[in-house]
């Protein structure tokens, strides 16, 4: 366990190190101007972040750059969400950064976990599954689910189980994402069963 825990975190050291060397000063959001366009989002998302359909994602709480991140993605087709795609195109960078703004400063509405799943779920967050290799997601976003902005792992405590599910077939499958963060995911979720992710989704929505 100390040996995959101590790899992993030399694996993860290397990214946020190439993550650190392209960092470029960002757009200063402005929170209220970004509750007041907020209402574009409102329909999938909730009018502050917190959205009520378990497929359509929670922003509220989430780190800022990582929301700016996720809407360059889309803008740029890095990311392809039908839903989302075309609203992002339009987006200026300062609008990107109010709209993130906005919502990080959102209280997220606590989630819960299924009682049935919880033993698998947090053996697999916050051990992994040495036996093949699978890393615990306590590593990257932290004991608590509060991720690390400084590497752009996001947030994911109270996040819908259904949401973060869909997430993790979408890497597997090799649908989601082509940056750095983005292929420690597919590694990691090509080594997850099904079972231990909808176990791990749950666990997580419960955490706060």
């Amino acid at each position: 366990m100390k040996k995959l825990t101590s790899a992993f975190c030399v694996l993860l050291a290397s990214h946020s190190v190439a993550y650190a060397a392209t960092v470029t000063t960002a757009v200063v959001g402005n929170a209220e101007a970004g509750k007041a366009k907020a209402t574009v989002c409102a329909g999938c998302h909730g009018a502050d972040g917190n959205s009520s359909n378990p497929m359509w994602p929670k922003l509220a709480g989430q780190h800022a750059n990582y929301l700016v991140g996720q809407l360059q993605k889309f803008k740029a087709g890095d990311r392809q969400e039908p839903s989302m795609s075309p609203m992002a195109k339009p987006l200026s960078d300062q609008e990107m950064a109010d709209f993130a703004a906005y919502f990080s400063s959102q209280p997220i509405k606590p989630g819960s976990a299924n009682s049935e799943l919880v033993k698998l779920g947090e053996k697999i967050y916050r051990g992994g599954n040495p036996s093949t290799g699978l890393p615990a997601c306590a590593a990257c976003h932290g004991p608590q689910g509060s991720g690390n902005p400084a590497a752009k792992y996001p947030a994911l405590n109270s996040q819908h189980a259904a949401y973060t599910q869909k997430q993790l077939e979408n890497y597997r499958a090799g649908t989601r994402g082509a940056d750095s963060n983005a292929v420690i995911m597919h590694d990691i979720a090509a080594k997850i069963t099904p079972e231990e992710a909808k176990a791990v989704a749950s666990y997580i929505e419960g955490l706060q």
